[in-house]
């Protein structure tokens, strides 16, 4: 599978493959800040074709996030399997969940047969247990927990079709054209996929609207259950 190498100037963020690269006798111009930060990633028609850095990945893509300016790119529309990336718009969904009042943070979520049948990675959860929406996102964040993942789009959405109904919906909202989901954890699956452009897209709405988000993202260890994670 082709490799997406994403990077954000000045954002770290967990699920992206991130990289930095030195450049001899590079200076990195002057950003606008005053730039309207909610328009869509600029610079659309910068040069796709080339890859002048020799970057050892199929698709790339490197912007800033408050003005959406593309730096870097090279062929960042190519549709390619997302894996746990997916779990960007899930989050985002969960997110806008807790901001509409739907869900708290204590909310309790259940775990189903089918959550807990996910496989790959994951905490384990099972039938008996139910953990908070905070817990929920510390394991989805830090383990990218299938299981997890799996339980909120179903305590949510009623279940994981109408979820990914959602995530489908809120991808053409926020402009992404690449992207098709089949599930909301990410294991490969026919016709389930995204691009680097896209992803950074998403990435850059998911900060800015809920900034919130980087209180788990940000998080290198942390215990759920008595346990490290």
């Amino acid at each position: 599978m082709k490799k997406i190498f994403i990077v954000f100037v000045l954002i770290f963020f967990i699920f992206t493959s991130s990289v930095c690269f030195a450049y001899p006798n590079y200076t990195w111009s002057t950003v606008d800040l005053t730039v309207d930060a909610s328009s869509a990633i600029s610079n659309e028609n910068l040069d796709d074709v080339s890859n002048p850095l020799n970057l050892d990945c199929g698709s790339c893509i490197l912007i800033e996030q408050n003005t959406g300016q593309v730096l870097y790119s090279y062929n960042s529309h190519e549709k390619l399997k997302p894996a746990s990336v997916t779990k960007l718009m899930s989050i985002y969904l969960i997110m806008e969940a807790l901001s509409q009042g739907k869900i708290n943070y204590d909310t309790k979520i259940p775990c189903s047969e089918n959550a807990e049948s996910m496989g790959g990675s994951q905490i384990w959860l099972t039938t008996t247990e139910e953990l908070t929406v905070h817990e929920m996102l510390k394991a989805i964040c830090i383990v990218s927990a299938n299981d997890c993942v799996t339980a909120m789009a179903e305590y949510i959405a009623g279940t994981e079709e109408n979820f990914v109904n959602m995530m489908n919906e809120k991808a053409k909202e926020l402009g992404l054209k690449d992207t098709n989901y089949k599930n909301c954890h990410g294991i490969d699956e026919d016709d389930h996929y995204t691009s680097s452009y896209d992803i950074a897209t998403l990435s850059r709405a998911l900060l800015n609207d809920y900034p919130e988000i980087t209180n788990y993202t940000t998080i290198y260890m942390d215990s759920l259950r008595d346990r490290k994670i």
